[in-house]
């Protein structure tokens, strides 16, 4: 799965816009649009989010879900819990 946010920070993280990733996945503008609008979990068919995915990795994008290890190098991103974001727990 992919959310609306990593989409945007992994596009931010390659200095590309809406219409590169588009080309990259193969689908269309609107389409990517629609992805990065919807809130949270990006919603669509497999076949478009994986296109998307691939398209992500093969430019070097890795990306990391929930309480999930990430063990190779380079950048990423990832937004901690609010709690543990103010030194609360959630």
């Amino acid at each position: 799965m992919i959310t609306s946010n990593q989409m945007r920070a992994a596009r931010a993280l390659l200095g590309i816009d809406q219409k590169q990733l588009a080309g990259m996945a193969d689908v269309s503008l609107p389409t990517v649009q629609r992805m990065e609008a919807s809130d949270g979990v990006v919603r669509g068919t497999v076949d478009t989010l994986t296109k998307v995915v691939e398209a992500l990795g093969r430019a070097g994008i890795e990306l990391i879900g929930d309480d999930q290890r990430s063990e190779g190098g380079g950048r990423g991103v990832r937004l901690r819990e609010i709690g543990a974001r103010f030194g609360r727990n959630a």
